[in-house]
């Protein structure tokens, strides 16, 4: 029988990137605080709280594969997370053009059985383009960012703000790095094609 298979997270995003494996499993949120530890890289604080998140609900699945994941953009020492009102969104998006932001996106795959965690930290750097005040208040008036890091989301009309992707997982991006996911579920026994 085919181990329970787990998403700790509320994230349509990463669900709909999860399910284009094929593979059955369920979704359940994670209780935990995602606020940075004083001093902490933002790639550090990506791959902390993946494997938070995947610890959180290892009580109520204690035979799973359980994924955790979490995104931490940033350009030098600023931090760019999920604006959640429009002015903030604004903000960020004045603050980022013209310049590079990496989005760390952070993967753990806990195996609660056995108490193994692999964890991943895959970098996607982002160039955004010198937007006018004009551009990025278009953009919101048409797109709902404000529950992405970054309040540019690259799977929508948020691919007009950008002049360049690099990373090796264009999933990473959109917040679940699935060619890392799958290494970790095949290290795990799972099948894939």
């Amino acid at each position: 029988m085919a181990r329970l298979v787990v998403l700790a997270s509320t994230s349509p995003f990463r669900r709909e990137l999860l399910a284009r494996l094929q593979i059955p499993f369920e979704t359940v949120a994670p209780e935990t605080d995602e606020v940075a530890l004083a001093g902490e890289a933002p790639a550090a604080t990506a791959l902390r709280l993946a494997e938070a998140k995947a610890r959180a609900v290892v009580q109520r699945y204690p035979d799973a594969l359980i994924i955790g994941s979490d995104q931490v953009a940033a350009q030098g020492n600023q931090r760019f997370g999920k604006p959640e009102k429009r002015e903030n969104a604004i903000t960020q998006l004045r603050l980022m053009r013209g310049k590079e932001v990496v989005f760390h996106t952070g993967l753990c795959l806990l195996n609660s059985a056995t108490g193994r965690a692999q964890v991943s930290c895959v970098d996607t750097h982002v160039g955004f383009r010198d937007l006018t005040d004009s551009e990025i208040e278009a953009y919101l008036d048409k797109e709902d960012a404000l529950n992405c890091a970054g309040s540019a989301k690259s799977e929508g009309l948020g691919i007009s703000l950008l002049s360049y992707l690099r990373g090796d997982d264009p999933n990473a991006l959109v917040g679940l790095p699935l060619i890392a996911l799958c290494d970790m579920l095949r290290a795990e026994g799972v099948k894939l094609p």
